[in-house]
């Protein structure tokens, strides 16, 4: 064999393979679809108003008590002290770098940029002190300036939020690829296309993930994501996972339950093996006990705010239908107890008894749930107390009396919590709630009890402040439009 001879056109392309998967081969370009500039921009602009404001207010009340040393007097740009607008760049290139203007789920991580904005005054201090020693923030300027700034950035972002899904302008159309086993993939093309801004242009089974031209099916199809369901556990998931980075193609899994706690986890060697090690802090119980006494001061407060709704819902239920003002309801709760749950009636005083005879119209198919559109037993001004869910409103009371949070899963009748299966009732190792992850993924579109228990456990498994936080402004904007309630 000659020394000289080329090599073919095969062993070039086996040896241009040989190189570390986590080096990128190529620089991809942020496209209209990836990254949606209109949200950016208006994030942006919420963020610098919401500051400015807090400045202009601080500096309002600051200036009769101590006026900004000489020092930290750095000019003015459009009203504003130059020192603002030092604050304002660090907290906007910041909030850029953690993603809070592009990442899909950062960019709701209320509890994150307060935490980030905080850390931004507080090492103020420490350039302060090495600036000048002798230069003081007057702590009439600064206290005030500071909680200023968290109240009303992210009370702006709380704003936008409710507006931002509503509006086709503001949403992310991004094409997406699933790869599933062969009896999920219509199910979970066709709610992904339902409930998302997203366009499914191809599907791929589990089985033939790994075969040589999943990869570049997944690169011609022009998806942006891929949706994966069911891999294995080992090299094909980590494979796709860096090929699909090479690609600058976005990875999505639907997770089990058991990989829902990997995020709380920090992953480590023991025993020559890779483990997860999940363990609880010495401060552990703070989030819980932070937001029972929310849901507290929240139900009072919104019992004494909302009084005169109270007391308009209780004049049209009593002009639109004879009976009682509120109806209340045996549901099954915390630990499996069973409480009496309160709402505003919205069906005629025999409903309860008329739902027999209208077994046969369930609209759920699994039969644990009692759901029908049209319902006959609804009084006249009830469609529109169930369509804004104001007669939910009593649960207030429920709140208050320790029976029910803000948040967590949807306390059930008897009847349904009867038919339920062992796993179901693992929802009840929560306090149910007057709203929950159940209400913002779908409420009346969910079909089987079994949809609704596995978010119920995946609320379970993620749960922290920011994610009620997130439902409870979902659920405002649902409310407010009246989306998936009959």
């Amino acid at each position: 064999m000659s020394s000289d001879r080329k090599p073919t056109k095969k062993h070039n392309d086996k040896c241009a393979k040989k190189y570390d998967i986590r080096a990128g081969n190529q620089i991809k370009q942020w496209s209209m679809v990836e990254f949606n500039w209109l949200r950016a921009l208006l994030l942006i602009f919420s963020d610098i108003l919401g500051l400015a404001i807090a400045w202009k207010g601080s500096l309002s009340l600051s200036q009769g008590f101590s006026p900004l040393p000489p020092e930290l007097n750095w000019g003015e740009f459009a009203g504003l002290t130059g020192l603002f607008w030092a604050f304002a760049a660090a907290i906007v290139t910041g909030f850029a770098y953690h993603n809070f203007y592009r990442g899909q789920s950062q960019w709701r991580n209320y509890v994150k940029q307060a935490q980030f904005i905080s850390t931004i005054y507080m090492s103020s201090l420490v350039v302060c002190y090495f600036y000048d020693p002798k230069v003081d923030a007057p702590r009439s300027l600064f206290f005030p300036v500071w909680i200023g700034s968290v109240v009303m950035i992210i009370g702006l972002r709380l704003l936008l939020t409710l507006l931002f899904d509503q509006f086709a302008i503001a949403r992310t159309h991004t094409p997406v690829f699933i790869i599933a086993p062969s009896d999920r993939l219509p199910y979970l093309a066709s709610i992904i296309e339902k409930r998302t801004g997203y366009k499914v242009v191809g599907v791929l089974t589990s089985s033939l993930a790994n075969t040589s031209h999943s990869m570049q099916s997944i690169i011609n199809s022009g998806a942006k994501e891929v949706i994966a369901e069911g891999l294995p556990e080992t090299q094909l998931a980590s494979q796709l996972y860096w090929q699909l980075r090479n690609e600058g193609i976005g990875l999505r899994l639907v997770p089990s339950s058991l990989m829902l706690l990997h995020r709380r986890g920090i992953p480590e060697i023991f025993a020559s093996m890779p483990m997860i090690r999940i363990e609880s802090s010495l401060l552990a119980n703070w989030e819980y006990i932070f937001k029972r006494c929310l849901d507290w001061v929240a139900a009072l407060i919104g019992l004494i705010v909302l009084s005169p709704v109270f007391i308009g819902i209780a004049i049209a239920i009593k002009t639109s239908s004879k009976g009682s003002v509120f109806y209340s309801q045996d549901r099954i709760g915390l630990q499996g107890q069973s409480f009496r749950m309160w709402k505003f009636r919205s069906m005629f005083m025999d409903a309860d008894r008329r739902q027999a005879e209208l077994e046969h119209l369930n609209k759920s198919s699994d039969g644990v749930m009692f759901k029908i559109e049209r319902d006959p037993r609804i009084i006249p001004i009830g469609h529109f107390l169930r369509c804004t869910s104001l007669d939910e409103l009593p649960q207030l009371f429920n709140v208050l009396l320790g029976q029910m949070s803000l948040v967590g899963p949807r306390p059930l009748p008897v009847r349904d919590v009867a038919r339920f299966t062992s796993w179901h009732h693992t929802r009840h190792l929560v306090m149910p709630g007057i709203t929950g992850l159940w209400q913002i993924s779908g409420r009346s579109d969910l079909d089987t009890i079994d949809d609704v228990a596995k978010l119920d456990l995946f609320y379970i498994d993620r749960w922290s402040l920011n994610f009620d936080l997130e439902i409870l402004v979902e659920t405002i904007r649902l409310v407010l439009f009246g989306k998936g309630a009959y």
